[in-house]
């Protein structure tokens, strides 16, 4: 369930036409779709359900069932092609590529990773928090963008789920992405310590001000130039705290936004951006844990895509 408070900037608009621009903006449904799917009163303003031609104010709770039904089976999907790194009891280790989802949603229900988990592991199914909509991430204890690729970790039972989840919680995990980034850096090495909130569209993460009307989450990220290149360094980046778009967001704060990423590249950015770049250049290079008495390292390589930009 997404809940949404109405701020001046969407006060005005009718509901409909709020959230095809914000939460169905990635999504491949028509305005006609979204319209039925309020009318099925999956769409509800202030805690009642309304017509699609509803204005909305400043002050408004919309709340928004964006799952898909209970009763949704997870189709095994075992012609996907992802690695696995690692595997025990507890715990399977994947190289997830870019442009593959973590778990099934309303865009994709049939060709993301769990899909391809379900197929080879179908004990899986039952392992999750119980948590609404926790049936679609069953043994997903993180998460990557789609187009973000590297290594993660999925929880085989429910005892691995647990302490794994509460290890990132408590930020016992330590995670190191590359990333692309634009510009040269003055500072070879640094702390990014900015808060982050949902941007208007609800789509999107912005660095939370005073006059931030969505919730506040704390994000630090620290990141280390590699290399540097012509107008372009490759940088190691920790986040110590685990936001949505974290990275790419941070990154972009400072002037330095990941090339190919289309969603924070700032306009006047948009050329020296791209270079022919399909996603954004980040990568989950390694993850460092230990779970029941054993230490974890895992490390991956660079996709070939990311190994031509740097050639």
């Amino acid at each position: 369930m997404e809940k949404i408070l109405t701020d001046e900037k969407n006060a005005g608009k009718r509901v409909d036409k709020f959230l095809k621009e914000g939460i169905f903006l990635d999504v491949d449904v028509s305005r006609v779709e979204i319209s039925d799917y309020i009318k099925d009163g999956k769409v509800s303003v202030n805690g009642k359900a309304v017509k699609p031609s509803y204005i909305l104010k400043e002050g408004d709770q919309i709340e928004v069932a964006f799952e898909l039904e209970k009763d949704t089976v997870i189709k095994p999907n075992p012609g996907l092609k992802i690695r696995i790194i690692y595997e025990d009891e507890n715990i399977i280790i994947v190289d997830k590529p870019a442009g593959v989802r973590s778990h099934v949603d309303l865009q994709d229900q049939e060709n993301t990773l769990v899909n391809f988990l379900i197929a080879k592991y179908p004990e899986i199914s039952g392992v999750h928090d119980g948590s609404e909509g926790s049936w679609m991430r069953p043994g997903i204890v993180h998460r990557l963008d789609m187009d973000t690729s590297g290594v993660m970790i999925v929880a085989k039972n429910e005892k691995a789920f647990n302490e794994l989840k509460r290890k990132f919680q408590d930020k016992e995990i330590e995670k190191k992405y590359w990333a692309l980034a634009i510009g040269k850096f003055n500072e070879k090495e640094g702390i990014i310590e900015k808060p982050l909130a949902r941007s208007e569209s609800y789509r999107k993460q912005v660095i939370a001000t005073r006059r931030t009307k969505t919730k506040i989450r704390e994000a630090v990220t620290h990141y280390k130039v590699l290399r540097e290149l012509d107008g372009y360094a490759l940088l190691e980046v920790s986040p110590k705290t685990g936001r949505m778009h974290q990275i790419r967001v941070h990154l972009a704060s400072i002037g330095h936004p990941i090339i190919g990423d289309d969603k924070y590249l700032p306009k006047n950015m948009k050329a020296a951006g791209s270079r022919g770049a399909s996603r954004h250049l980040l990568h989950a290079k390694s993850i460092r844990f230990s779970l029941f008495r054993r230490d974890y390292f895992f490390e991956t390589e660079l996709p070939d895509d990311f190994r031509d930009f740097l050639d």
